[in-house]
């Protein structure tokens, strides 16, 4: 399949307008002989968002093989972040992608792009540490002044599970069930009630042993002949 230039245009608001981005780089292909260059414009779409529709379609053409190179009017048109525009850089020097752009006058298929693309490169995984650095302590921080960390604990409703072990005589799955409750939770309070005598150890119910109480003969029909 033969390739093509693409040019790939963006603004954050519906009251710009992309017209002078556009002209400015129809000028520049066409002072270097460039022909059947493909246009995707975005306009009114904020360079923060994770999905732009003409760069969902500009990304997929790339990805396809179908463009050998492309034409930006900065390199803030593309990347929602530092990070985020290093990884769009090494991916088309990977796949000798030219990229170029017209505000920086940079052409990173040149010896001085890949330096500068290498700067960026550095620049975004120390983005990346000082992130992580200053996340880790907060952390410490929070945890020291003895914040819970993580998600908030969930409520156990214990009145409702005694009712349901101790006076329904509900096996732990059901009880589980109704509560939505984990059967962790739910385990570990049957057991505290085992421990502090209002339920029988596990595997002995409450409705069977109040049958035995109550019925004593029905245990003696069971019991295998010596």
């Amino acid at each position: 399949m033969p390739t093509a230039p693409a040019i790939y245009v963006r603004v954050s608001t519906v009251e710009q307008s992309v017209d002078s981005q556009v002209r400015d780089l129809r000028e520049f292909c066409s002072a270097r002989g460039l022909n059947d260059v493909t246009e995707y414009c975005d306009a009114g779409v904020s360079g923060m968002k994770d999905s732009r529709p003409a760069w969902n379609r500009c990304w997929d053409a790339v990805q396809k093989g179908r463009h050998n190179m492309l034409m930006v009017h900065a390199l803030d048109r593309v990347g929602r972040s530092l990070p985020h525009l290093v990884m769009i850089m090494e991916y088309l020097r990977c796949h000798h992608i030219a990229l170029v752009s017209y505000r920086e006058n940079i052409d990173l298929s040149t010896s001085a792009g890949k330096m500068l693309a290498g700067m960026f490169a550095l620049m975004a995984e120390y983005e990346r540490n000082i992130i992580s650095e200053r996340t880790k302590a907060g952390l410490r921080q929070a945890k020291a002044a003895g914040k819970q960390m993580g998600r908030p604990r969930a409520l156990f409703d214990e009145a409702l599970a005694r009712k349901l072990l101790v006076d329904q005589g509900f096996g732990q799955n059901k009880t589980a069930r109704i509560m939505r409750a984990s059967m962790t939770r739910v385990h570990a309070y049957r057991r505290r009630l085992e421990s502090e005598g209002i339920l029988p150890p596990t595997g002995y119910s409450v409705k069977g042993i109040k049958i035995v109480v109550e019925k004593p003969a029905i245990l003696a029909t069971r019991r295998k002949p010596t």
